[in-house]
């Protein structure tokens, strides 16, 4: 019979922050495999679990997922966890997890900590629809395109960040998006937490004056749309379609834009293409 592979969110900060699910997979389980060896063992020091430790991150990536798999395949229970938050979400983990689920073996979810909801809890800024595009590029003309892709993005959005490109990253942020709201998390459940809040202009300039160092999260409020009606929508989607969109995609990337319904750009479109309105 094969084993388990079991995805463990770890801590992003205070190590009180694990699920006792968590706690008794890690005991349960025949090996760990970690991305960093040494980081996982302070935290199962913590809890007083020894055992088994393998690395399946670096250089040979996957060669050593293939180790991992062998060892599910050979009936062995193997847990799989970063140095902080969920394996394969922005994190190692993915190729050992696409590896397992190839080969049909029985992946499970074992979730707990995420800097993404951590820091949307505490912004300020709506939750109820959100997007996630992950770490910005490090070099300026790919974030700058990256963010230009998301400027009419209407959902709040959620950005990884690292301290050295902070400043240039937020600055490019205001140039494409103007003086938004903004939370900056820093350090998320650990001693020296903070969080800033405010229009981005105000943020760029408090931060000037501190220390960065650390990790960020970034919360960005999105594009704030007005008043704009289905019927008003329409021209869009239509130059969507002569862009070469299908009419659904076309409807579908409005609606986003905009708040509207999906179905009503793509029915009222139709309608008055085939009236004398179009």
């Amino acid at each position: 019979m094969n084993g388990i592979l079991y995805i463990v969110a770890t801590p992003i900060g205070n190590l009180e922050d694990i699920t006792l699910r968590a706690l008794r997979i890690l005991k349960e389980v025949d090996v760990i495999a970690a991305e960093d060896t040494r980081h996982t063992r302070k935290l199962l020091s913590r809890y007083g679990i020894s055992k088994k430790l393998v690395s399946y991150w670096g250089a040979r990536e996957k060669s050593r997922a293939e180790a991992v798999i062998s060892r599910l395949k050979e009936g062995q229970d193997v847990a799989l966890v970063t140095d902080s938050g969920t394996p394969g979400i922005s994190d190692p983990g993915e190729v050992v997890i696409r590896g397992a689920i190839d080969e049909g073996l029985n992946v499970v979810a074992v979730p707990g900590p995420s800097a993404i909801i951590a820091a949307l809890s505490i912004s300020g800024i709506t939750s109820r629809d959100f997007v996630y595009p992950g770490f910005l590029p490090p070099k300026h003309n790919m974030r700058v395109k990256m963010l230009e892709e998301l400027r009419l993005e209407h959902r709040t959005m959620v950005f990884y960040e690292a301290p050295h490109r902070l400043l240039d990253s937020l600055n490019d942020i205001y140039e494409v998006f103007g003086d938004r709201y903004c939370a900056v998390c820093h350090e998320l459940t650990k001693l020296n937490e903070e969080v800033l809040r405010g229009i981005l202009s105000v943020l760029i300039e408090e931060l000037q004056q501190k220390v960065i160092a650390g990790e960020y999260v970034l919360v960005l409020e999105g594009k704030v749309v007005e008043g704009i009606t289905v019927e008003e929508a329409i021209p869009e989607v239509w130059g969507l379609m002569k862009k070469g969109l299908r009419r659904k995609e076309a409807a579908r990337m409005i609606s986003q834009q905009y708040g509207l319904s999906q179905k009503a750009l793509y029915d009222e479109s139709l309608r008055r293409e085939g009236s004398d309105e179009a």
